[in-house]
């Protein structure tokens, strides 16, 4: 759920930016270490120390990027095909078959231990921070500090900070090492403190639950949190469906279940045409897009999915990545694209527009990477737009919008170089997921994000 409305202590310090950056940098210094000296009788009682509590916030200031985060959840404002699309990316897909073959042994012991299928381990450990490599660079006390401070989720925040001081006091992890996203989310598989506490594992028995660092822990960790989800082992998440004429799924309650038998009489069968295997099990219908997408009927392991996070975007996204990694295809059915993705020649324009903006330097080449997406992001921020770094047709067309008119030509000129190239908005997608085909490198179609550059190609 987003929060609509602005805390006071918010306003407050937008108010002061009149009065000049020294003056509200200073205030708001102030303002943080007030706020958080009203944590500690609360953190007294839950039995952390005066010299614990005082260490975590030494030179705390809040972090405006926490509160801008916190407002722009993907799994939750992006359209649920293009946030899926973006999470089971090609290279996400190839790397997680390269870490069940590295990790087989491991794998093999969790799944004899917890009964969670190897799949599904994986797959959330690549949606929830790119195996390892995007785990989050924020400290978790201070960022559950700036929620509490700005008044943005600070009800949920107020419920974590005190078992993230008690982490830090216990010395499962050094307070320079707890990092994690703007939520407080930690490690390999963004663990939330209270998550952490309860379920936390300590697989390879050296005292610590370490989920940042060990990589035993952290799979260990989520395969113990989700058997006491009541995940079934043996049973999967649920089946992509085919639809009988004239039936509208949008009458249909997400809260209703039925037996897949039952189903089966009311028209909906699985989209390949085979039998459901145990036409007892109980399931729900999911229709996202009503008939212009794909449709499911989802069982009691997606439920166990929607646990660990509660937007569904993000249980069919963990459900379909660890199907492509298990060897199945893509959804038969293709989500709906009313925004195309943007062509070679549009991503090159993008990227030309952003340097003309002063949003970005680097020299337009049409491959989307780090600087590109920063670039966007800074457009974003400047027009006070949801911030998400994704180049979009809408910012394509804001920054067209926006530019200067070319100065005339002269008479004895035909061109310049570096002139832009026209857009082509006729252009098919640029990865194949999105229109129902595999994401596939070698099927001659433009690179994009997260379809795997060589090393030696720079990436903008």
């Amino acid at each position: 759920m987003r929060i609509m409305r602005q805390s006071k202590s918010l306003i407050l310090l937008a108010g002061l930016a009149a009065i000049g950056l020294g003056t509200v940098l200073g205030v708001e210094e102030a303002y943080g270490a007030k706020c958080v000296e009203s944590l500690w009788p609360s953190a007294k009682r839950a039995g952390v120390t005066r010299a614990t509590f005082n260490r975590a916030f030494e030179g705390f200031k809040p972090d405006p990027e926490i509160v801008e985060a916190a407002r722009y959840q993907p799994e939750y404002v992006k359209p649920i095909g293009e946030y899926v699309d973006r999470a089971v990316s090609a290279k996400r897909l190839e790397k997680g078959k390269e870490k069940l073959v590295e990790y087989q042994a491991l794998l093999d012991a969790l799944e004899a231990r917890y009964g969670v299928d190897r799949h599904i381990l994986v797959a959330i450990w690549g949606v929830e921070s790119n195996y390892g490599e995007q785990p989050g660079d924020k400290n978790v006390i201070h960022s559950l500090a700036t929620l509490i401070c700005s008044g943005t989720k600070s009800k949920y925040a107020r419920g974590q900070i005190n078992s993230a001081l008690k982490i830090m006091q216990r010395g499962d992890v050094a307070f320079e090492a707890m990092n994690g996203s703007w939520a407080g989310a930690m490690g390999h598989t963004q663990f939330i403190p209270t998550t952490y506490t309860a379920y936390a594992a300590d697989y390879d028995g050296d005292g610590k639950r370490d989920i940042w660092g060990n990589i035993p822990d952290a799979l260990a960790s989520t395969a113990s949190y989700l058997k006491v989800s009541k995940w079934r082992p043996g049973q999967t998440w649920g089946y992509e469906v085919k639809l009988p004429k004239r039936f509208n799924p949008k009458r249909v309650s997400k809260k209703t279940q039925r037996t897949l038998g039952q189903w089966r009489k009311l028209g909906i069968v699985r989209i390949n045409g085979k039998p459901f295997p145990r036409p007892s099990d109980r399931a729900t219908l999911f229709a996202p897009e009503g008939r212009r997408g794909p449709a499911f009927l989802l069982l009691n392991n997606f439920r166990s999915l929607l646990r660990y996070n509660v937007a569904d975007s993000y249980a069919l996204a963990v459900g379909h990545l660890s199907d492509r990694l298990a060897g199945y295809g893509p959804f038969v059915q293709p989500w709906p694209t009313d925004e195309k993705r943007l062509s070679l020649a549009q991503r090159t324009e993008l990227q030309a527009l952003l340097v003309a903006g002063g949003f970005m330097t680097e020299e337009p080449d049409g491959i989307v990477g780090p600087a590109t997406l920063e670039g966007v992001r800074s457009y974003q921020r400047a027009k006070k737009l949801p911030v998400d770094g994704y180049p979009s047709q809408t910012i394509l067309k804001r920054l067209r919008a926006e530019a200067p008119p070319p100065l005339p030509a002269r008479a004895d000129q035909t061109g310049s170089v570096g002139e832009a190239q026209p857009a082509n908005d006729g252009a098919t997608p640029s990865e194949g997921v999105a229109s129902g085909q595999p994401a596939n490198a070698a099927n001659g179609q433009p690179a994009a994000v997260g379809s795997g550059q060589p090393a030696n190609v720079r990436q903008n």
